[in-house]
């Protein structure tokens, strides 16, 4: 189960609807059902104070199925200062490579938009592709996995960022599942 699975059976075993665990949570409705949904994750503040009102440990929100870390680190970058050269095929492979240049490998990822079954009629009814082309219009951003200093990182590069996140399990880099996506490797890799 994912987290937002686990966070919502706790809910509904504590008789709580959303409005009410928002509520007591201090935290509007949404934010819940964001969670929920697997749209984004709580702070670690929020994820405390939410195990000891559903009464499960933070462990069993964060158990080991999923690859959730909150060992996360943003940094603002200059796109258009990166050189392209040697494996790199794009500035933010350049990016992630001046960023990783020690690492032991650099593998960069082909992201996919995991569907639920609605998603799955509509891309079939509107025209396959649909949704996965939409999702890469709402994040043209390049994915990364990085394996630096015994960790697994999955970085992110966008235009003026760059994100790196630890993962608590170490995974394939062939595939791998992480949230709503699916990743592969890609057919090169930079280090």
């Amino acid at each position: 189960m994912t987290f937002g699975e686990k966070l919502k059976e706790a809910r509904k075993e504590a008789g709580l609807t959303q409005e009410q665990f928002a509520e007591k949570m201090s935290v509007s409705r949404s934010a819940i059902a964001k969670w929920e949904s697997d749209k984004g994750l709580p702070d670690v503040n929020n994820l405390k104070m939410m195990a000891q009102l559903l009464g499960v440990s933070v462990d069993y929100l964060l158990a080991a199925d999923e690859k959730l870390s909150f060992n996360e680190t943003k940094e603002a970058i200059d796109l258009d200062s990166f050189e392209v050269s040697g494996k790199c095929r794009d500035k933010k492979d350049a990016a992630c490579y001046f960023k990783y240049s020690r690492a032991e490998a650099i593998y960069p990822l082909i992201r996919r938009k995991r569907m639920r079954k609605a998603e799955w009629i509509t891309d079939f009814l509107v025209g396959p592709g649909i949704i996965q082309g939409a999702d890469y219009i709402n994040d043209a951003s390049a994915h990364y996995l990085v394996e630096y200093e015994g960790k697994q990182l999955l970085v992110n590069v966008a235009k003026d960022f760059i994100t790196s996140r630890e993962l608590a399990n170490r995974v394939d880099p062939k595939k791998f599942d992480f949230g709503n996506y699916t990743f592969r490797k890609a057919t090169y890799q930079l280090i």
